[in-house]
């Protein structure tokens, strides 16, 4: 049975624009179009395909998708399973903006003061992540992929920690590498490694000296920090802003020293750490400041 196009529009609930639309892109062509007057006649039994194209495209696939699904059905089911889970991620990535947006919207992130204790950490450099160069754009990195990978680091470290009776003794974070000389040199570098992981531990010397054998092991001093934790994933902008923020809140004889800031991996938003150092340290030698910032547990 032959229907106009207007017929088969109530029937499928599609337009008559979007049946047009669906026959230029190949997803649903007319039983037959007549030469003279260019009607368009469809049979009610194309009401099926209409009915999943129409339950395709509502669920968000793309024509592009939905055609290759109706072309190849055996791989129509993957398809679906690949869109169902782009659309979770898209979900959660929203629901976490809006979640931040609100907290934003009524209560800006305070900044807290610490006194933050010397802490034995394990440090490693995280693998490089390459940086994103467009032209007429600034060179950026991927922030969520930076904070990924200093994570991934940050477990290879619980692990050796764990593996050698060591206690964790705190969150993870990673930080800019710029302890030496050579470290400053290659942050400058393509290949860097341009950031350091650091994970608190408690271990006896015994097995310090041993994982001192397997990974580097520091102490950093005790000091004066600013910090404030904003939720939702890592960005550049979240960055810059808490940046500007501590650094306009350095106390009086203080300043923010933003090129040793922490940036700490909880899992449901980014805390940045700075120490705040005394401004007649701003003259003080890059190489005594760097003795007096952290010390290497001595290899033995």
């Amino acid at each position: 049975m032959s229907l106009f196009i207007k017929d088969f529009s109530e029937i499928s609930d599609l337009s008559p624009q979007t049946l047009r639309f669906y026959h230029s892109e190949g997803l649903l062509v007319p039983a037959t179009v007549d030469e003279e007057t260019g009607y368009r006649y469809y049979e009610v039994d194309q009401i099926q395909r209409a009915l999943l194209i129409m339950e395709l495209r509502e669920a968000g696939m793309s024509v592009k998708d939905v055609r290759q699904a109706l072309d190849a059905p055996d791989t129509a089911v993957e398809l679906l399973r690949v869109h169902t889970e782009t659309l979770h991620r898209r979900r959660t990535t929203e629901d976490e903006a809006m979640r931040t947006a609100h907290e934003l919207l009524t209560s800006w992130p305070e900044v807290e003061h610490t006194e933050r204790p010397e802490t034995t950490v394990l440090s490693a450099f995280a693998p490089t992540v390459a940086v994103d160069q467009r032209a007429g754009r600034p060179d950026r990195y991927d922030w969520g992929e930076v904070a990924a990978v200093a994570a991934k680091t940050a477990d290879e470290l619980r692990t050796l920690a764990e593996e050698h009776g060591a206690t964790v003794a705190g969150t993870p974070w990673f930080t800019a590498a710029l302890e030496t000389d050579e470290q400053k040199k290659n942050s400058l570098t393509l290949e860097g490694p341009h950031w350091s992981v650091k994970l608190p531990i408690s271990a006896s010397p015994g097995v310090l000296t041993a994982l001192n054998k397997r990974v580097d092991v520091q102490t950093i001093v005790a000091r004066k920090e600013l910090s404030v934790f904003v939720s939702g994933r890592h960005s550049a902008a979240k960055y810059m802003a808490t940046a500007l923020q501590l650094v306009d809140r350095a106390p009086e004889g203080y300043f923010a020293s933003s090129a040793e800031s922490r940036h700490l991996l909880h899992g449901d938003g980014i805390e940045t750490a700075v120490p705040l150092r005394l401004l007649d340290e701003v003259e003080i030698d890059d190489e005594e400041e760097e003795g007096d910032e952290s010390r290497a547990f001595p290899r033995r």
